[in-house]
């Protein structure tokens, strides 16, 4: 710290009484040296002399009266040269007159001093004098013709202050002093005159909103000081930092574990919050500060909260403490299992999701899982987010649960019943009902039944008779059709429904359409190695073996026909079961060959000879064998 001693400072004059010349000296009897001078001219004489100097009388008088002049001419000296201060000098004078102006001050000179009112006037540009008030001020200048002296009440201030400032950091005391405004690195205050105070020494840690230190009033300690440079360097946190010592031997004389008390938050972390317990920070960890669940410290607490904490750990040594604010109440899982037991109903807020499910508080410190597979009872949820959102409050079911864990499984489908145990009971087999299409897959369409049920069409129940090679052909998702419940199994939740059902199975009466032996014409739909497919009517198809399609030996059809030629056969047999027609082209031209000899034969003369009668009815018994 620098001490300016050699600072240029206004020496104020001395006392009066050292001004003053040295008294003139007293007779033995206390009269002064005029009176001593009469007093000599008196003293007596033996009676011989006293005549004759009697003579001389008029001019020892004559003497004394120039004596007197003389002695009146320098008690005027004496007077005025006590009287005449030097200019910079501080003196104290009295309030005599004032107008708008000026203010009067007399102090002790032959002359009144004038100094500007606008001195006087304080920041609300108020004048607070009165007649006969005492003032301090600084001689200026001296107008000997005018004989009068002008006078500073400002200066005067202004020396006192730095004398104060002087004294202020030679004994190490403090100052007070306002802030005043905010400057590069720091403030300016007031203490008489500005002064500066470091950014870094205002606050014993960094001040976030510097704006609020504006306009208050503290103690400082001077650190330095130039009034050459009219420089004044403060400190506010050497002050604040003693108080703290202070206050942190006090707090580690007296704290001991498992000690509640209270104190201030002083900063924020993710992982904790450091706490202030009067001059002792001590750490409340994130896992201390609830049973339940904390993201952030932020959440719950901002600096400067006061609060109330649980020493837990205490390490003097190293000046450690750990804190905790849970310990202050009772573990909830300790009555967990009594208060919620499995099958009760439980209400919650949802805190965290995860893939495999969602976490539930039912109460701070007690958390549930809610698994995805026990979310609906109908849908297949892939993730937790397609069916509740974090703080959407729930109300779910308890499945299990182990306290010595700390786990509760839970169930919201639970909550309503099973849709797919009274599903049979709503919809009976054989029921028709009406449904939009969900979805078309490869293997049939899926339509929608209740909230959550499909039903699933499969691909070989939407037709009797038609071949699909996929149900878009027929379909498209959206439309709304009617099928027939043809079988619910609620255990593997599963739907079957039927278009076809709605119509009769044309196979059951087909043998009352096709009879055996009857012919019939079609339209070929098909030409294989095996044989040929002869469409009959929509959706029926009959088929032309390779060895029925030729008196003669063929291989294979293929080449012969062609999709779409036109064949009349004849029915040779008929399985309704497994929905086939066996068709022939060779036993119906067989047969119109027969017919044709039939004809022939009957056609012919009765008359005839033997010999044709013969030959005709060993015809009729070759064809009968066949």
């Amino acid at each position: 710290m620098e001490n300016s001693e050699n600072n240029e400072s206004t020496e104020q004059l001395k006392n009066s009484e050292n001004n003053k010349s040295t008294e003139q000296p007293k007779t033995e009897n206390g009269s002064d040296s005029g009176d001593a001078l009469l007093t000599d001219t008196n003293v007596t004489k033996p009676d011989g002399a006293v005549k004759a100097e009697l003579s001389t009388e008029e001019k020892v008088l004559e003497n004394v009266e120039k004596s007197e002049d003389s002695m009146e001419n320098l008690l005027d000296m004496y007077e005025e040269s006590f009287n005449r201060f030097r200019e910079g000098e501080i003196v104290t004078g009295t309030i005599i007159a004032l107008d708008k102006e000026h203010v009067l001050v007399d102090i002790g000179y032959k002359s009144e001093g004038r100094i500007s009112i606008n001195e006087f006037k304080d920041e609300h540009n108020d004048i607070n004098i009165n007649l006969g008030d005492s003032v301090e001020v600084m001689v200026e200048k001296w107008d000997d013709e005018e004989e009068r002296v002008i006078l500073s009440k400002e200066k005067a201030e202004q020396v006192k202050v730095w004398e104060d400032i002087k004294k202020t950091c030679d004994q190490d005391e403090t100052i007070e002093g306002e802030i005043l405004n905010r400057v590069k690195g720091g403030f300016t205050v007031d203490i008489g005159v500005q002064a500066f105070l470091p950014g870094s020494q205002a606050d014993l840690r960094p001040i976030r909103n510097l704006d609020e230190m504006v306009g208050k009033r503290f103690d400082f300690k001077i650190l330095k000081y130039n009034r050459k440079r009219n420089n004044v360097v403060l400190s506010r946190r050497i002050l604040l930092e003693k108080v703290l010592e202070e206050k942190r031997s006090a707090t580690l004389s007296s704290i001991q574990e498992d000690m509640v008390l209270d104190g201030n938050v002083k900063n924020i972390t993710e992982y904790g919050v450091f706490v202030d317990l009067g001059g002792l920070d001590g750490l409340l960890h994130i896992t201390d500060i609830s049973w339940g669940r904390v993201k952030h410290p932020a959440e719950l607490f901002s600096v400067g909260d006061k609060i109330t904490v649980k020493v837990l750990n205490l390490d003097l040594e190293r000046e450690r403490v750990s804190l905790g604010i849970k310990q202050l109440v009772a573990d909830p899982w300790l009555d967990a299992a009594e208060k919620y037991q499995v099958g009760a109903r439980v209400n919650g807020k949802v805190v965290s999701l995860t893939d495999y499910g969602a976490f539930v508080e039912i109460e701070e410190g007690v958390e549930g899982l809610i698994h995805v597979s026990e979310m609906s009872w109908t849908r297949k949820v892939r993730h937790p987010s397609k069916v509740v959102s974090v703080n959407e409050l729930v109300e779910a079911v308890v499945l299990d649960i182990k306290p010595e864990t700390r786990r509760i499984s839970l169930g919201m489908k639970q909550v309503v019943p099973n849709p797919w145990d009274v599903i049979s009971e709503k919809y009976p087999v054989d029921t028709t009902i009406e449904g939009k299409i969900k979805n078309i897959t490869d293997f049939g369409l899926f339509i929608g039944i209740d909230e959550g049920i499909d039903g699933l069409v499969h691909i070989s129940d939407i037709s009797w008779t038609k071949r699909i090679k996929h149900p878009s052909e027929l379909f498209k998702k959206g439309d709304m059709i009617q099928a027939i419940v043809i079988d619910i199994e609620a255990g593997n939740e599963r739907f079957s429904l039927g278009i076809k059902q709605l119509q009769e199975d044309p196979w059951k009466s087909i043998g009352e359409r096709y009879e055996v032996g009857k012919e019939i014409t079609g339209t070929v739909t098909n030409a294989t190695d095996f044989g040929v497919f002869i469409e009959l009517e929509e959706g029926i198809e009959g088929l032309v073996h390779v060895s029925e399609i030729s008196k003669e030996k063929i291989k294979t059809p293929v080449g012969l026909f062609n999709v779409g030629d036109v064949i009349t056969a004849k029915v040779m047999h008929i399985n309704s079961e497994e929905r086939r027609i066996g068709l022939s082209i060779k036993r119906l031209e067989m047969d119109n060959e027969q017919n044709l000899l039939s004809e022939y034969v009957n056609k012919t003369d009765p008359t005839t000879s033997t010999f044709g009668e013969i030959l005709r009815n060993d015809l009729q018994e070759k064809l009968n064998g066949e």
